[in-house]
């Protein structure tokens, strides 16, 4: 899960020149942000607690405020990384923001989607919304899109914000190939590669985090999304790495911003500087 200043020979040849002070801030960091981590994953493995679905008679008004956020985690992770995210977008409006946590033995993205599907539905029917917002960091962004492009979830989806996601694939997955998960994270796998299939009148609007800083993506660019059919647009962060992005108090105001934009520009180059 951490990520070091030389992530292997796989990715990159490790230079003899002395990393950037900006490199070693966001490494930092990201140890620091680990190994808090470590300690709040047990919290975070027991399914959320649900309200029961509104009556039939309080169902039929929409409720006022934005869509319901939905929070998908990454490759061997759980709800616990979106702890101060959560409370972020609690703070500033949205009354209804849910995690899912996906089996830790769920083997195929295909799978982790359509569980993602149904967690949609009984959102939706709880709180009588239409449609909904999703936050993916990492491989949870990949399970959106694909429940998104693959499964028609796009009539449910308003917004996929994806937080460094390999949406080209990552060449870091080599590291890990003995989990089928990572395999599908590779830039030759299937999933990547239905991915990239025509998605006609897909009607979700996409925003992709990235930083130049994150080296779990190999090529850093593999975190936009490069689509000619979706309504995408990126946006470059500075100075954090890849378990940085779904806690850093900058980003979570850029999600904010994003959750709140109506149409996104297509293909307009986003900023957001955390340096």
């Amino acid at each position: 899960m951490g990520a070091l200043p030389c992530l292997g020979k796989l990715l990159r040849p490790c230079s003899l020149v002395r990393p950037s002070a900006a490199l070693v801030r966001a490494t930092v960091l990201e140890l620091a942000i680990l190994a808090t981590h470590v300690l709040l994953y047990p919290a975070g493995l027991a399914r959320e607690r649900q309200a029961p679905p509104l009556p039939a008679a309080e169902a039929v008004p929409v409720p006022a405020g934005p869509p319901p956020v939905l929070l998908l985690h990454g490759f061997i992770d759980n709800r616990s990384v979106f702890f101060l995210l959560r409370r972020s977008l609690r703070r500033n409006g949205w009354r209804q923001v849910v995690c899912l946590n996906y089996p830790l033995l769920t083997r195929d993205v295909r799978i982790a989607a359509a569980a993602l599907g149904r967690h949609v539905e009984e959102v939706c029917e709880r709180t009588g919304q239409p449609q909904v917002d999703v936050v993916g960091h990492s491989l949870g962004g990949l399970v959106a899109r694909y429940y998104i492009q693959r499964m028609g979830g796009d009539a449910r989806v308003r917004t996929l914000v994806t937080l460094g996601t390999p949406h080209g694939g990552t060449l870091t997955a080599v590291l890990a190939t003995v989990h089928p998960l990572a395999r599908q994270m590779h830039p030759d796998s299937d999933v990547i590669a239905e991915l990239a299939e025509p998605a006609p009148d897909c009607a979700t609007h996409f925003i992709s985090f990235w930083s130049e800083l994150d080296l779990l993506m190999s090529p850093v660019e593999t975190a936009r999304i490069d689509h000619p059919d979706l309504v995408a647009r990126s946006v470059r962060v500075s100075g954090v790495g890849h378990l940085a992005l779904p806690v850093h108090g900058a980003v979570a105001a850029g999600i904010r911003q994003a959750l709140t934009a109506r149409v996104p520009e297509a293909g307009a180059p986003g900023a957001a500087s955390v340096a």
